[in-house]
């Protein structure tokens, strides 16, 4: 394999490294930086785990190649708090409404929940469930979570 030279900015933090053409993005996050919060469920990007936010949109990262972040933004849930530790809005409504049982697929929740608040501060419930639509739960039946996310609109609101 032949090393790539990339550098981003992660989690509001610019970095460097070099990589093998055909890792994936979940991998080097992962393994090469720590960031366990991307989950791997499904290696196919049907699950919804492994959401990361690219340039602010949601994408799959087991889906996508590595040197794909070279000179991108990339947020993971492990950049989502403010450096004080103080949870983003929808992390703190996510605990307080209920919705997280097991939380395997919380971070990526999370984060597409993000990139619809960015775009669309107040949306509908229709709005939150095709936002969420690429990201799959097994425990909680989707209410709680599309209350989070309401509930985190509201308070963004204010």
């Amino acid at each position: 394999m032949k090393a790539v030279p990339i550098s981003f900015c992660l989690n509001g933090h610019p970095v460097s490294t070099s990589i093998d053409s055909d890792l994936r993005a979940i991998d080097l996050l992962r393994e090469g930086f720590g960031l366990t919060g991307v989950k791997e469920g499904c290696g196919r990007g049907e699950c919804g785990a492994c959401t990361i936010l690219l340039d602010g949109r949601p994408v799959n990262a087991c889906l996508l190649l590595a040197a794909k972040l070279d000179g991108c933004e990339v947020l993971t849930i492990e950049g989502l708090a403010s450096a004080d530790g103080t949870l983003h809005p929808l992390q703190s409504a996510f605990l307080e409404v209920g919705a997280v049982q097991c939380g395997f697929c919380t971070p990526g929740m999370i984060l597409a929940a993000k990139s619809l608040l960015d775009t669309c501060p107040d949306p509908s419930e229709e709005e939150i469930a095709y936002a969420l639509s690429g990201n799959f739960c097994r425990c909680t039946g989707y209410s709680k979570i599309i209350k989070a996310v309401r509930l985190a609109a509201q308070e963004k609101m204010r």
